[in-house]
């Protein structure tokens, strides 16, 4: 069970948004994390972007609060990037926002934050990190390209399963501007309506 605001804010995504096109994009994604439910298989999810930095993250927490609301609890999400820069304060000033519980543990040009969206289960360590990082899986995951610069210079992402290109358009561009807090809110529910159209998919056993 999520924490109660990231619940409502679940609660209140509105999934037939969705167009056909993008359903279509996020078909694989489901039809592999039904396969791996069917057979009892843990279902490793690594959400990849260049640096790690912004998208990547938000689809990570989203996806891992979100099956979490689905009580899909063999569901394990990670982040990574083809280079480790910093996760941005934005991505967390939103998803802080929105609910999550958002907790610096180290500082320094890479900081951890804790991200908590669940009382019952450990919290996230998000900080950027390289897709093959040591705190990443390396077998039997699936590699989720979240920027298509990433899906462009990643063509071997070694111990993937599969490859699933879900694009997003990079809330980077408002950096700067008056805009960017009301652009990181949008990518970042953006985001978290697709990854629950994909859980609501799922056909528990």
């Amino acid at each position: 069970m999520t924490l109660p605001k990231i619940s409502e804010v679940i609660k209140s995504l509105d999934i037939s948004s969705i167009s056909k096109d993008r359903k279509r994009i996020l078909a694989p994604l489901i039809a592999y994390i039904q396969e791996k439910l069917d057979t009892n298989k843990e279902i490793k999810l690594n959400f990849i972007c260049t640096h790690n930095s912004r998208r990547s993250h938000f689809s990570q927490v989203w996806a891992q609060a979100i099956a979490a609301y689905f009580n899909l609890n063999k569901v394990v999400c990670y982040s990574g990037g083809t280079e480790a820069t910093a996760l941005y304060p934005m991505v967390a000033e939103t998803l802080k926002d929105l609910g999550f519980v958002i907790k610096v543990i180290s500082k320094g040009s890479n900081p951890i934050y804790n991200i908590t969206y669940s009382e019952k289960v450990s919290p996230i360590n998000a900080f950027s990190k390289t897709f093959d990082s040591e705190t990443n899986p390396k077998t039997e995951f699936a590699a989720i390209l979240t920027c298509s610069d990433a899906d462009e210079n990643c063509p071997l992402i070694k111990g993937a399963e599969i490859r699933i290109p879900i694009t997003y358009e990079d809330p980077k561009v408002s950096d700067g501007t008056p805009n960017q807090k009301a652009v990181y809110k949008d990518r970042s529910l953006q985001i978290a309506t697709e990854m629950k159209y994909v859980f609501s998919e799922i056909k528990s056993l």
